[in-house]
């Protein structure tokens, strides 16, 4: 067996390719977790995870989510012997390296590559969508370890640590009269640090993720953080226009994009936020607690400085925004893939509007394109609404302390659009270990992550050899105007689709006067 790295793919190919290297790689981390507790790296002496959390998380990071049902530190009090922890796993160095780094890696690598894949469809002249091997291996070698190993540094030289000397155990200052003592919770942190922002992953080394002060131990190194998570979805705004060889196209993109983020950030530092509030880092305060949960859901992240139980029920509005649209501008990858997919929609509707042909490119809307696209849009409201309402109905939101309040509603609504949009952010942490949430968004991140990127890919493909037309006679598709309408076409797709489930959650939560405490 072998790969020609000269011969290109068709979409199917590609996907499929995409597909089983993913499969193979969850396979692994899954041996990992299981067997955690007799593998070596392991000086706390973790158990191996339960069947269904270790069929959870790898689908969770593998799909990019990064959703956690379980505090990585573990909770240990008497070290090296963890090995009667229940209830609230933790993990061994080696999985925090060879499994949740090791997916944070390639899961970033396939969005990269499948994003680049589907802009070939619609390059001139193009006869393929490329070779996945290839595209993910230069994304791995050419772009994530490079700057992962820069910004690893930068992170020691901020404070975080990196090291595989296990937990220590120090005496503390009271301890010299009363004995007490603290345990040092320390590990591999600053190099997955690096991967979950950079990478759009969100998963974090510590329960609390970047409220950890070991995380994140300074306002310098959440400007980083926040600085990390922006990167490369909005570099990739540049790619589409650099790839098809105009670079005015990347303009509705970007400015579509960043049009949505800021109409987010005004929704959601709309009410008066306190200083530090419960929940918030003394460190970071209210402005950048507020400003991290935009952004984190804006490019679907999902990594916290702060409790999402301590903002207003607006800013989660704001982050149910960003999830939903996920092209705000999105994930690395998925979200120019979106995006694209949002114009090709707004260019049928304003075609069918003004009574021109529905064009993109010079190339010619079918009704195939339009069927593919709206596929791919309905794909996340059939998982997040159906299990929503099975969690309820079955009593699995009951069983772990979820009322039917719409406080309880947002937080249920909340773990499956956040599961569906690849996220990861949710409320209930390592509450929903159970089989249940477990299975349901392990199911649903699966869906989520790979139906939509299959029906965009084979959007991209059936753009191959099309014809083009020599003159323009739709809608020109790089102005300031066509962004105006791109941002509006979104608005109403999205809030025609979710506006009745957002009004039983955080907008009702909020003209009843609720200030935090989701």
């Amino acid at each position: 067996m072998g790969v020609d790295p000269a011969r290109g793919m068709g979409w199917k190919e590609y996907f499929l390719a995409a597909v089983i290297v993913n499969i193979f790689q969850m396979a692994i981390a899954f041996a990992i977790f299981s067997f955690q507790g007799v593998l070596p790296l392991n000086p706390q002496g973790f158990p191996g995870l339960s069947w269904d959390l270790a069929f959870m998380q790898v689908i969770s990071f593998a799909t990019n989510t990064n959703l956690q049902h379980y505090n990585g530190e573990g909770n240990c009090i008497q070290l090296p012997n963890c090995s009667s922890l229940t209830g609230v796993p933790g993990l061994s160095y080696l999985s925090q390296m060879m499994a949740v780094q090791f997916l944070q890696f390639t899961s970033a690598a396939t969005g990269i590559s499948v994003a680049v894949a589907m802009i070939r469809g619609f390059i001139a002249h193009s006869k393929d969508l490329g070779n996945f091997y290839v595209d993910f291996t230069r994304s791995l070698t050419r772009i994530l370890l490079p700057l992962c190993f820069v910004a690893s540094l930068v992170f020691v030289g901020l404070g975080v640590p990196q090291t595989l000397n296990g937990y220590q155990v120090v005496t503390t200052l009271e301890g010299v009269t009363t004995r007490a003592t603290q345990t040092i919770l320390a590990g591999p942190v600053a190099s997955l640090v690096s991967i979950m922002q950079l990478g759009t992953n969100g998963g974090g080394y510590y329960g609390a993720n970047s409220a950890y002060p070991f995380q994140n131990p300074n306002p310098a190194s959440d400007i980083f953080q926040i600085f990390l998570m922006l990167l490369i979805p909005t570099s990739l705004c540049f790619v589409f226009g650099q790839l098809i060889g105009k670079k005015r196209e990347s303009r509705p993109i970007l400015w579509g994009a960043y049009a949505l983020f800021a109409l987010d950030l005004l929704i959601a530092f709309t009410p008066n936020f306190s200083a530090v509030g419960p929940g918030m880092e003394v460190r970071f305060g209210g402005f950048f607690s507020v400003f991290w949960t935009v952004v984190t859901t804006a490019v679907t992240t999902g990594s916290v400085n702060a409790s999402l139980s301590s903002v207003n029920p607006l800013v989660i509005l704001s982050a149910f925004n960003g999830m939903l649209i996920q092209a705000t501008p999105g994930g690395k990858g998925v979200g120019v893939m979106y995006m694209v997919m949002f114009i090709v929609l707004t260019v049928f509707i304003v075609g069918l509007m003004s009574g021109r042909t529905p064009e993109y490119l010079g190339m010619k809307i079918t009704s195939r394109d339009v069927k593919l696209v709206m596929i791919a849009f309905l794909v996340h409201p059939v998982i997040i609404l159906i299990p929503t309402v099975l969690a309820f109905s079955t009593g699995a939101a009951g069983a772990i302390g979820v009322g039917t309040s719409s406080v309880g509603f947002t937080q249920i609504f909340y773990e499956f659009t956040s599961a569906a949009s690849n996220n990861g952010s949710d409320f209930l942490g390592a509450s929903a270990n159970t089989p249940f949430f477990n299975l349901s968004t392990g199911i649903v991140m699966l869906l989520g992550r790979f139906a939509p990127i299959g029906l965009l890919l084979a959007l991209g493909g059936s753009m191959i050899n099309r014809k083009r037309l020599t003159t323009n006679v739709g809608v020109r598709t790089d102005s300031f105007l066509f962004s105006i309408v791109i941002v509006g076409s979104i608005l109403v797709l999205v809030l025609l689709t979710f506006f009745p489930f957002l009004a039983l959650g955080p907008i009702r939560e909020f003209f009843q006067g609720r200030v935090n405490g989701f």
